[in-house]
């Protein structure tokens, strides 16, 4: 039988080989520059340097074959007689395909046979082995030719490998000249190839390569079988340049080789067995021995010494000649194979893998780049710390890379860092005394994470180091220690320890969604959280009593909702069967357990409002059918009894508010004790109304009022503002005496602020209230009319208070104010409520002005510096930071929905810059959604900011040295955050911005200099401003603003001899022959662009050929397709400049990146792509280009800048193409939403078919009126 010309291994390497352990194999030299065999030293590497390039990882001999130089001077291996004792393999099925193909003379097999049958996977894989095992039986060149290719078009070549290459070329020959063959028409292959009938291979493909040194362990693997070929080629394939190659060959090989490890266990296992009878049958007497059965055991294990000296020559080549080199690969994928392979050579065959010098490799990729390397990585040493007989072996290794697993908790990757709680919590487990408390204490922080896995995986280790010891040591062994009660006592101690003495975090209810997983039936031991809530005789503190009661609210939400607390992200859609049905039973057991309990919690703690206010939430998570169902009345007597207490008694926000929200939990009609709950909630609110009229009296009638009565009136309007906010007390007409009070108030100054608050809450829910009684057409105009006098009266009322000195109340007017607005705006009418039409209110323009003044002036102002170190301080002003967020989310709402002029949106975007890191994503919002409704009007409000920053600064310092002051660059950042604002659509937006440098031309020369002064105009330096925009301009746009800008130039009445500098700064932007990478002025650090420039183009004619690659009719030219051989990394493609500031992150989030979607006209059906006739003009020379017609002086205003787009006969074809437009009106309609642009000076577009014409500027002519410039020009029309 021909033979490859190299293998893999020789046969004098495999029986000087150890046979107790693989590892001593590999400690001799490796060949073809192959590093030396791992030691059991660990050496620091340099993962940096695994990202250079495929050729960092290839050997220096790229021609040779695998340990060619080893096949001298060495004998044939001779071939091994199966053993008698264990099966052969199946014989092939008959009527098969491929014994049928056989019989029809076929001398060989189809390459594609193999392949085929592992992709489509019908068959089962044994059957398929054992039909190739019967193919090579009959012919071993054919069936190894068949299996060689099965490999061969596994990597994706089309390639085969033919009987006389085989014969005559070696594995480097035949590798080249499969490089050579590829004709890769992609980057796929099969392994990474999407789609259905792919997704299945990388699972047959592994179960093939199993399932065939299965079927050969017990005949073909030492009976002739050429596996020191098939080791070689896949040794030569792994070392390719080509990723197909090197990827698909590396799985084959590391499948193989664990396959082989198997095999080798199967044998050391047969050995031992061996040795075990032959000692037995040596310890027998002389007269029982038997000789013939020592001598076929002393044969047997010659036998099984030699096939275990085979097998690791095998895995010992493959070891050096796979492994070394593709564990630190370029690519991820390929490092990923190798690591998880090792890992469970490892795992099954500890005896020679588990050492020092393999485990090194682990440790070394630990540190790698890619998380999904690192994934694996931890994944494999899960698997050998799990088994407490291997820990043994890993304390070297544990002592060398513990830090490195410690610090991993902290991950970037949430995946990789969870799996890195998991094997800390293994070493917990079965290695004691390994980790220390610093190393336990980096965990720790880690149960408060927003990652609810990676709080999980916190959670338990949290539980084994602290409470699992602990527990298991107080209370014995056995399986009832954790329901006993002194149990849950010590577990909640320790808990409460762990919290409070951490002082990690505020919350509890992180802790206990951490805890869930692993100690969810000691959380939900409710009997213990209450017997030590009320025991009279325990010694826990204030902040211990607090803890233990959000500890028990917390678990009572989480077995009643079943999902996380709020900012904790889960990755589960939704609750299983099975959840639901513990869910639902928990929530039954907490409610019989507490109903009973609630009104003595209550009255224990209903002076502590700290902890009377969780207390009332637990209402909220009982199934209140229960009071019902278990005849629980009388516990519900004394519930209402103890919540109208509390109310009396507490005037604190948040325990009204629970308050209030526990009793309309409560006052539902489906209840049967709604009567009862009713007729509590009306003396309730009976004792409030009759007391605040008698506190209502004193205030009007007497002019002084004692702190103790202000103090009680205030209290008493809390209680009804809580109260009226979640039921509805309109009966008790409380409308009347608060507007008094507020009409007092702003009339004379004299009411007290703690009283004015609650009561502009009052009126606003009692209009509120009012609004929801009006429901149907049937409702009379009256009622209307009162509501709308009722609102309008209120309104003024807080219009006043704007202007109050006390901040409180102007925010709360603010508020209210702007609620107010939104919901009697005109969009009340929509959904067929026209009724309500009486009731929009429209505010006045002074009201408008009040409300932009004061978002100026308590929004736009500068915070203190955050960290300080005062905690207190910093949490004061992130409180203050949330409100200033709420006060500018309101406003931004009143201008998008229309209440408000869009104008005043000036005001909110020239903060955008400034106040970035506060607002800028509600600005960004707002921004987003007004260019959605209206893009012409956005534009020119960004405009307006400009003008406005630009005049206010020109105001303070004066014309000179204007554009070097400080104020000035950051007006200059904020265009540029308004031009990245437009994206990547620069087709949709080139009306825009042409309108905008047009007017930012006006503004900038309207102010003329005097006629006897040289200075430049007062608002040139706007031009560097307008500069900013030039990015988003095209060519012939640039061209023609430039001619624009003369023109109005020329209209100054003195220009000095030397350039202004604006003007050269924003020429500079517009030149065709500059990059507009470089429109910068001196000094003013210059942007970066991304470029798409040919490598053989012409300097000169990079910019030009750039340009014109950006009109309306240009297609972008389809890439060629470059071989993976090639590794040459080219930059991505676009048709646009995206501009991106130097150094800054930040602005990228603004800007979109370069995708498909960036053109809409050249994807799906395309909506602006012309199709060229045969006859026609090519596309290069039917570019549509842009011209400016300056009028006459007086018609100056009225011109309009338009932009030209192609009107030939394809753009007007609806019925070829659907998607384009049908009239040249609908080209101003927006891409974005269904708002259309108004354009007052709408042209029509005229092309010259002509060659005479061809490059001629394309006239702008108003519509109906007719070229002049030839007759095929009036025809084409």
């Amino acid at each position: 039988m021909p033979t490859l010309r190299s293998s893999s291994s020789s046969s004098s390497q495999r029986h000087s080989s150890s046979p107790s352990s693989v590892s001593s194999c590999l400690q001799k030299g490796g060949q073809r520059g192959l590093p030396a065999s791992p030691g059991s030293s660990y050496d620091e590497r340099d993962w940096g340097q695994t990202s250079k390039g495929d050729s960092d990882s290839l050997s220096a001999d790229e021609d040779s074959d695998f340990e060619d130089s080893l096949r001298r001077n060495v004998k044939k291996r001779a071939a091994r007689r199966p053993l008698k004792t264990t099966p052969v393999a199946k014989q092939p099925k008959k009527g098969s395909k491929r014994v049928r193909a056989r019989h029809q003379k076929e001398s060989e097999p189809p390459a594609s046979d193999l392949f085929e049958a592992v992709k489509a996977a019908k068959s089962d894989m044994q059957s398929l082995v054992d039909e190739w095992l019967d193919s090579y039986k009959q012919d071993q060149d054919a069936g190894f030719l068949d299996l060689i290719n099965f490999f061969i078009r596994s990597c994706g070549c089309k390639g085969t490998v033919t009987l006389e290459m085989f014969k005559k070329m070696s594995n480097s020959e035949i590798i080249r000249h499969l490089t050579e063959q590829f004709n890769e028409d992609s980057g796929d292959y099969p392994l990474t190839a999407p789609g259905p009938s792919w997704k299945k291979f990388h699972g047959s493909f592994c179960e093939f390569v199993r399932t065939l040194v299965c079927q050969c362990q017990y005949s073909f693997l030492y009976n002739g079988f050429p596996m020191d070929n098939l080791i070689s080629l896949l040794t030569g394939l792994s070392d390719s340049q080509v990723r197909a190659f090197r990827h698909t060959s590396t799985l084959a090989a590391m499948k193989l080789m664990t396959s082989l490890v198997k095999v080798a266990l199967q044998l050391s296992l047969h050995k031992d067995n061996n040795q075990r009878q032959y000692e037995a049958e040596r310890s027998k007497g002389p007269g029982q021995r038997a000789p013939e059965r020592l001598e076929s055991l002393l044969e047997k294990r010659k036998e099984l010494q030699e096939h275990q000296e085979d097998i690791e020559g095998m895995m010992n080549a493959l070891f050096r000649g796979v492994f070394v080199h593709r564990y630190r690969d370029v690519l991820p994928e390929i490092r990923a194979i190798c690591i998880e392979e090792i890992g469970s050579w490892m795992q099954s065959y500890s005896t020679s893998f588990l050492t020092d010098s393999y485990l090194k490799y682990i440790g070394w990729t630990l540190h790698d780049k890619h998380r999904d390397v690192r994934l694996k990585c931890l994944k494999a040493l899960e698997g050998l710390y799990s088994n407490r007989d291997l820990t043994a072996r890993l304390e070297l290794f544990t002592s060398r890379f513990k830090d490195r697993m410690v610090s991993m908790v902290m991950d970037r990757d949430y995946d990789v860092a969870v799996e890195a709680v998991r094997l800390l919590t293994l070493i917990l487990q079965n290695m004691e005394g390994v980790l220390t408390d610093t190393d336990c204490e980096s965990v720790y922080p880690v149960v408060y994470a927003s990652n609810r896995a990676l709080a999980s995986a916190a959670g338990e280790f949290l539980y084994w180091k602290l409470f699992y010891p602990e527990c298991e040591t107080r209370t014995g062994s056995g399986r009832e220690r954790h329901q006993s009660p002194r149990s849950q006592r010590t577990f909640f101690h320790l808990l409460l320890t762990f919290f409070v003495e951490s002082e990690l975090h505020n919350h509890a209810a992180y802790l206990v969604d951490s805890l869930w997983d692993c100690a969810g039936s000691q959380l939900k031991d409710w009997d213990s959280l209450t017997s030590l809530l009320l025991e009279k005789d325990h010694n826990l503190g204030d902040v211990q009593e607090s803890t233990l009661i959000e500890i028990l609210v917390s678990s009572v939400r989480q077995a009643s909702e079943g999902h996380p607390p709020v900012g904790r992200i889960t990755g589960k859609k939704g609750l299983t069967s099975k959840e639901r049905k513990i869910q639902a039973d928990d929530k039954v057991k907490l409610t019989e357990h507490l109903i009973p309990l609630l009104p003595q919690l209550l009255a224990k703690f209903s002076a502590d409002a700290e902890k009377v206010a969780p207390l009332l939430q637990l209402l909220s998570y009982f199934d209140l059918n229960i009071y019902c169902t278990r005849r629980l009345e009388k516990h519900l007597e004394l519930l209402l009894e103890q919540l109208q207490e509390v109310v009396v008694k507490h005037a604190e926000p948040a325990v009204l508010e629970a308050g209030a929200h526990a009793l309309y939990q409560l006052c539902k009609p489906e209840f049967t004790f709604f009567s009862r709950v009713d007729f509590a909630r009306s003396q309730l609110v009976d004792l409030l109304t009759d007391r605040f009229q008698q506190e209502l009296e004193e205030l009007l009638q007497s002019s002084f009022l004692d702190e103790d009565e202000v103090y009680s009136l205030a209290a008493t309007l809390k209680r009804l503002s809580a109260f009226y906010n979640a039921h509805d007390l309109t009966r008790w007409e409380l409308y009347e005496p608060c507007y008094q009070l507020l009409r007092k108030a702003v009339d004379t100054g004299e009411v007290p602020r703690q009283v004015i608050l609650p009561a502009l809450s009052l009126v606003y829910f009692s209009i509120l209230w009012l609004l929801t009684h009006i429901s149907g057409s049937d409702v009379s105009e009256k009622q209307l009319l009162n509501l709308k006098g009722r609102m309008v009266a209120f309104c003024e009322v807080c219009q006043s208070c704007l202007s109050d000195v006390d901040s409180e109340i102007q925010e709360q007017a603010f508020t209210l104010l702007s609620d107010l607005l939104l919901i009697f705006s005109p969009q009340m009418t929509v959904g067929g409520c026209d009724f309500l039409r009486p009731l929009v209110f429209v505010p006045e323009v002074t009201l408008q002005s009040e409300l932009a003044s004061f978002l100026m002036d308590h929004v736009f102002i500068q915070p203190g510096d955050l960290g300080s170190g005062n905690s207190q301080e910093d949490h004061l002003q992130i409180e203050q930071l949330h409100q200033r967020r709420r006060l500018l989310a309101g406003f931004c709402k009143l201008l998008l929905y229309g209440v408000l002029d869009m104008e005043a949106a000036s005001d909110v975007f020239k903060h955008y810059n400034k106040f970035y890191n506060d607002y800028g994503d509600i600005i960004k919002e707002t921004l987003t959604r007004a260019r959605q409704i209206d893009r012409s009007h956005c534009s020119q409000i960004l405009l307006l900011s400009l003008k406005q920053l630009y005049t206010e600064l020109l105001q303070e310092q004066g014309p000179e040295g204007l554009n070097e002051l400080p104020a000035f660059i950051e007006m200059r950042d904020l265009a540029r955050r308004f031009a990245l604002s437009f994206g990547p659509q620069q087709l949709q937006n080139r009306d825009l911005v042409v309108m905008l440098h047009k007017e930012g031309i006006k503004f900038s020369l309207s102010e003329l200099p005097p006629a006897d002064s040289s200075s430049q105009p007062p608002n040139l330096a706007f031009l560097e401003l307008l500069s900013e925009f030039s990015p988003r301009l095209f060519h012939q746009d640039k061209q023609l603003l430039l001619s624009y800008l003369e023109k109005r130039l020329q209209r100054v009445p003195q220009v000095p001899g030397h350039p202004w500098g604006p003007v050269t700064t924003y020429c500079h932007s517009l030149s065709p022959l500059e990059s507009t990478a470089e429109t910068s002025p001196q000094g003013y650090p210059r942007s970066k662009k991304r470029r798409i420039e040919g490598p053989s183009m012409p300097k000169g004619d990079a910019s030009s050929s750039h340009e014109e690659s950006l009109q309306l009719n240009s297609i972008p030219p389809t890439p060629t397709l470059t071989s993976t051989a090639v590794k040459s990394r080219q930059p991505l493609g676009g048709l646009e400049e995206v501009e991106e500031e130097e150094g800054s992150a930040s602005e990228l989030t603004h800007s979109q990146p370069l995708s498909d979607t960036q053109w809409p006209s050249y994807s799906g059906p395309q909506r602006f792509h012309t199709p060229l006739h045969s006859s026609g003009p090519g596309l290069g020379n039917r570019m549509t280009r842009l011209r400016l017609m300056e009028e006459e002086e007086e018609e100056e205003e009225e011109e309009g800048l338009v932009i030209q787009d192609d009107s030939s006969e394809e753009w007007l074809d609806t019925d070829k193409q659907p998607s384009s437009f049908s009239s040249p009106g609908e080209q101003w309609l927006d891409l974005l939403d269904s708002t259309e642009v108004n354009i007052e000076n709408v042209v029509k577009v005229m092309t010259h078919p002509c060659s005479g014409c061809r490059f001629l500027p394309l006239e702008i002519l108003p519509l109906g009126a007719q070229s002049s410039c030839c007759e095929k020009a009036q025809a084409a029309a």
